[in-house]
């Protein structure tokens, strides 16, 4: 498995994680075991906005025992008294279904307690005027809760509640459909939408992924907004390449789908890169590095993606980029302009052009 240092938290979490949306429709037994056969290889952070109650049963009977190697997201909005998801912001239905919760989750903490599913200001104003952001704070200050969490779709919104100073950890839906403006919650421009995570990588706040494959639409062609289906490994590498991005959480039904998973950590190069998304990109992000790498290998050996991801978040604020950058083994300066980068670039991006600029910009 591989591992990403939150900035501000410290913790180490797994590049994959998982999601809970539809394990709820699985027997214990298959869930339990999937859950065991996902900790038994790595994985070590769950998000519970699940779409049914069971979820919390079933991560209560599988990891009761092996409670602190696990780091769990649990949403203070999210309404389980059906049995199935609901959304609330009455903030005595909260404080039970949070009670519930730990319950079931047989557990005394949250590692990550988050302002749960706020798509427009006036969710935000329930939110805060309704108490359960001073509840939340509360949970905080009494250590029940450890770090402070927001799920979002919407870029302008997620900004707005960054701005407090409050969010360490940044659920937000990261994928090819919408980062290019198509699909139900492709919220932002491309612009915004890129600002927003180096925005969180510049403050050290980590970014969770959920719907990395827009709910399977891009999955399959006939329901692909490009016209031609994706891989999950496409999709899981697309979004690690987003700054900010310390996890990706994909939703788990049984073990064939964490094996299915599991495999990504071993696929090669060829099976991850997504350079085919050039051919679908939209005329505002064009000429714009998605750190794809599709452009390897560089006949100089310089890492064209980590380079120019490295100078786009210095030029955002990151106080760390430009140390990332020092130690990296060839600088933009070692380019030698033959062009190979500029010819391989899905996304229109002079390369040999910008390695000059990123040169310039960091002295070597």
């Amino acid at each position: 498995m591989e591992y990403r240092i939150h900035k501000r938290t410290g913790d180490r979490i797994s590049v994959i994680g998982l999601g809970t949306s539809y394990i709820a429709e699985a027997s214990e037994k298959e869930a339990v075991d999937a859950l065991l056969l996902a900790y038994e290889n790595g994985i070590n952070y769950a998000d519970l906005a699940t779409a049914g109650a069971k979820t919390f049963e079933y991560y209560g009977k599988a990891f009761a025992d092996l409670r602190e190697d696990m780091y769990y997201q649990v949403h203070f909005g999210a309404n389980y008294e059906t049995g199935e998801y609901g959304w609330t912001t009455d903030v005595e239905k909260v404080k039970v279904q949070i009670g519930w919760m730990l319950d079931s989750l047989k557990t005394d903490y949250i590692d990550y307690g988050f302002i749960h599913c706020l798509d427009a200001a006036s969710d935000w104003r329930s939110y805060r005027e309704g108490g359960v952001l001073e509840y939340l704070l509360e949970m905080k200050e009494k250590g029940i809760v450890r770090h402070i969490g927001l799920s979002t779709h919407t870029p302008k919104l997620a900004n707005i509640v960054l701005d407090i100073g409050l969010v360490e950890q940044l659920m937000f839906s990261i994928n090819p459909g919408y980062d290019y403006q198509h699909g139900e919650y492709a919220k932002g421009s491309a612009a915004e939408r890129r600002k927003l995570y180096q925005r969180c990588e510049a403050e050290g706040v980590g970014i969770s992924v959920m719907k990395p494959f827009s709910g399977g639409q891009l999955l399959n062609e006939r329901t692909s907004p490009f016209g031609k289906a994706l891989t999950k490994y496409q999709c899981l590498q697309y979004a690690l390449d987003q700054p900010g991005v310390v996890t990706v959480l994909p939703g788990i039904r049984n073990a064939q789908d964490v094996k299915q998973l599991l495999g990504f950590l071993d696929a090669p190069q060829e099976e991850r890169d997504y350079g085919i998304l050039g051919s679908f990109t939209p005329v505002d992000a064009m000429g714009v590095c998605v750190y794809c790498n599709h452009c390897r290998p560089c006949p100089a050996g310089l890492n064209v993606g980590l380079i120019n991801k490295y100078y786009d978040l210095s030029a955002a604020g990151d106080i760390m980029a430009a140390d990332h950058y020092r130690k990296l083994e060839k600088h933009a300066s070692d380019c030698v302009g033959c062009g190979h980068c500029d010819d391989r670039c899905p996304f229109g991006v002079k390369q040999s052009e910008r390695m000059q600029k990123v040169a310039e910009y960091f002295g070597k």
